[in-house]
């Protein structure tokens, strides 16, 4: 369900006499759903999961008014958005007890939207993709794209992390065949995709638990952008540092530069 084109009915002009206040719009659930386009079954159904407010009851009608219309539109975008009807019912149970207004929602919304990186996915022709890789050697876009690292549709070449790529070329460059840069970059993934996971879920229960006073999310949300990146910055070049230090004094370095130089001879 889209964003709705409300069509409010239009009212006579107020005859002498007639006071200056005009009455709020009513409308049946019949109404309600010309003038939102969303089916009566539909609304009825917002109502029993507690995302729509009850409507007026006079004798045996329901009214509904302005407040359900805007709350439709609502979860309109909220469902655009993605979420379930079950979060929706806590969006819009929080935005009722005063706990968070709409501004702050949408606000919140595009801190989430906004990337962390910018990386995003791209298309390129074959000239294009040579002039990205720069000094390519010979045969090295059919091995991007066995290594799976771009793919190929039609006359051009889709490459799902421009940035990524340009890693993996920098590893090339010295040495690193692309099977083995594509093998380290699914480990570097699988690991910090689930402490991004674990990290997620220590915030959120130790802001349940009241250990973390979260006033203003948005505020918190561009916080995190900057110091999360940096966080992860630091503490994987201090364990590649300590890594690196340890197979230099173990020997093992020394090792595979001598088990590489013996390879090439033959």
């Amino acid at each position: 369900m889209r964003d709705m084109a409300i069509a409010l009915p239009s009212f006579l002009p107020m005859a002498a006499g007639e006071p200056s206040e005009q009455k709020a719009p009513e409308y049946t659930i019949d109404e309600l759903a010309a003038a939102t386009r969303v089916p009566s079954r539909t609304i009825r159904f917002y109502q029993s999961r507690g995302a729509l407010m009850a409507p007026e009851l006079r004798g045996r009608v329901a009214y509904y008014g302005p407040a359900h219309i805007e709350r439709l539109k609502l979860i309109a975008r909220l469902q655009d958005k993605g979420l379930r009807m079950d979060a929706i019912r806590e969006v819009v149970t929080s935005i009722d007890r005063g706990e968070l207004d709409l501004p702050e929602l949408l606000g919140i919304e595009q801190q989430v939207q906004t990337p962390w990186v910018n990386d995003q996915a791209r298309t390129m022709s074959e000239a294009e993709l040579i002039d990205f890789l720069g000094a390519a050697r010979p045969g090295l876009i059919a091995d991007l794209v066995r290594a799976q690292v771009i793919e190929r549709r039609g006359e051009v070449y889709l490459l799902s992390s421009p940035a990524l790529l340009q890693v993996i070329m920098k590893l090339d460059a010295v040495g690193i065949d692309l099977q083995t840069a594509v093998e380290a970059g699914e480990v570097v993934r699988k690991h910090v995709g689930r402490a991004v996971q674990d990290l997620v879920s220590l915030f959120v229960k130790r802001a349940g638990d009241g250990h973390i006073q979260i006033s203003e999310p948005i505020k918190l949300l561009q916080a995190l952008r900057p110091t999360g990146i940096e966080a992860v910055r630091l503490i994987f070049g201090r364990e590649m540092e300590r890594s690196l230090r340890k197979l230099v004094e173990s020997g093992e370095l020394a090792k595979i530069g001598s088990r590489s130089r013996k390879a090439k001879r033959r």
